[in-house]
């Protein structure tokens, strides 16, 4: 009958004989980048669904992907997920921890909001690289609504938000909820809400600025400004990727391959693709 002294034995003879070997140094002391390197692999960790940074394997955050990896000499190897109750829960999840249904750590997550609080309240993860920003905004159709300086003249119009998401909330709680009876929220993202702005199933559609962009960007018909409401920035926030925070030279390497695909042009590219205009951070 096997007892724990006995495990213990089994595993410190292991541990002898890779020392014999010379491997067991280098293996308990390589770096995150270090290990990236010698599996040949970058684990990324991207959201589902989140257009259009990533749908069905496709996206800008899978570009990057694939980008960041190619930079280190390695693959990419995606792992979507999807999103927990807070921000807070996917960095332990998917950077620092692992989910306890066993998927995870990656060695790098992408689209993590650049925010003090947030560093602040994850002292187990470095939040760096900022490669776009992104805001709240708020669509309309020029022929039927001119001027959107305000949200007064949405108590007579219709506005199609996802209903959970930072723009809905907004727009429900607006002004103490005086429009809230003109919000159709069944859209699962402000893509889908520009979808139906496009196919003129109503004058107006919010959502993050991304979403929006990328279905009216680049037609007349519409126009795309910041959401007016004093809680939303209107400048938005930078979006970034995050690491553990033990991953220093991993977070710099990532750090110099973003510059570099800024300076050449290239995630100008990958933001064209998707019909998004890009904004450094």
């Amino acid at each position: 009958m096997s007892t724990p002294a006995v495990h213990r034995r089994a595993w410190l003879g292991r541990i002898g004989a890779l020392v014999a070997a010379g491997a067991a140094p280098r293996a308990l002391s390589a770096t995150p980048l270090e290990r990236v390197q010698e599996r040949g692999v970058l684990k990324v960790g991207l959201y589902h669904a989140m257009p259009p940074f990533h749908v069905d394997g496709r996206g800008i955050d899978v570009e990057l992907a694939h980008a960041l990896a190619a930079a280190l000499g390695v693959k990419a190897a995606l792992l979507p997920f999807h999103a927990d109750d807070s921000m807070n829960d996917d960095l332990r999840n998917m950077v620092w921890r692992g989910h306890y249904l066993g998927y995870g750590p990656a060695d790098v997550l992408l689209h993590v909001p650049v925010d003090r609080p947030l560093m602040e309240g994850n002292p187990q993860v470095s939040i760096f690289a900022p490669y776009c920003r992104e805001r709240v905004a708020i669509a309309r159709r020029l022929e039927q609504v001119p001027r959107l300086d305000t949200l007064a003249p949405l108590a007579e119009l219709q506005v199609a938000v996802p209903g959970q998401s930072l723009a809905g909330w907004l727009l429900i709680g607006a002004d103490s909820g005086a429009y809230r009876q003109r919000l159709t929220t069944r859209w699962r993202d402000g893509a889908e809400a520009a979808q139906a702005l496009l196919r003129g199933e109503t004058p107006v559609a919010a959502g993050l600025a991304s979403e929006l962009e990328s279905v009216l960007r680049g037609d007349a018909r519409f126009a795309i400004e910041p959401l007016p409401v004093p809680r939303a920035p209107r400048d938005g926030w930078a979006v970034g990727m995050a690491v553990r925070r033990d991953a220093t030279e991993l977070a710099q390497a990532l750090q110099r391959a973003v510059n570099a695909l800024a300076a050449s042009g290239s995630l100008r590219q990958m933001f064209a693709r998707a019909n998004l205009g890009w904004q450094a951070a």
